[in-house]
């Protein structure tokens, strides 16, 4: 009699710190780099729906960074800070993400674009330091429903950038 064949699956170690969102997006992926990168591009779609994005200084390059305030459609103003830790372009960004240069709390997101057929392929990887910031980012601040919005409006906008250079 054979033996029993043993599947063995390891999660990394960062699995209940982390955070996995991802969509295709009917565009090049230089497209969609370039809509993720450039100011005038990223305060026309960046953040849930509803939400609106005001620039205070954007430098994109690593060690840059992007301090930022999203305007919440209550009313409520959150502000932001981004350092761009790692760039690949058009495949990779690794990033820091909190709500100001010395919050404690920031996470490290890496996102990667990737061709599937003529579409592309984005994941946004986000792990944060502990397990309760980041059960409280999903259950307080709706982050998993958030990043999906927030790709979805990249997507649209995206779409428009392309009609428009289409037509």
């Amino acid at each position: 009699m054979a033996a029993a064949r043993q599947e063995t699956r390891t999660e990394p170690a960062t699995a209940d710190r982390e955070i996995v969102i991802s969509r295709v997006i009917d565009a090049p992926r230089e497209l969609v780099f370039e809509a993720f990168t450039e100011v005038r591009h990223l305060s026309q779609w960046w953040g849930p729906e509803g939400f609106t994005t005001t620039t205070r200084s954007f430098e994109f390059r690593e060690g840059g960074e992007w301090d930022f305030v999203l305007h919440g459609p209550d009313g409520t103003d959150y502000s932001e800070w981004i350092r761009w830790l790692r760039i690949a372009p058009p495949e990779r960004i690794e990033l820091l993400h909190g709500e100001s240069r010395n919050d404690p709390n920031a996470f490290e997101s890496v996102l990667t674009f990737t061709p599937d057929g003529a579409a592309t392929r984005i994941e946004m990887r986000t792990v944060f330091p502990t397990k309760e910031l980041r059960d409280e980012a999903v259950d307080k601040y709706h982050a998993i429903e958030g990043g999906g919005q927030t790709l979805d409006n990249l997507a649209a906008y995206v779409d428009l950038l392309r009609k428009g250079a289409e037509g």
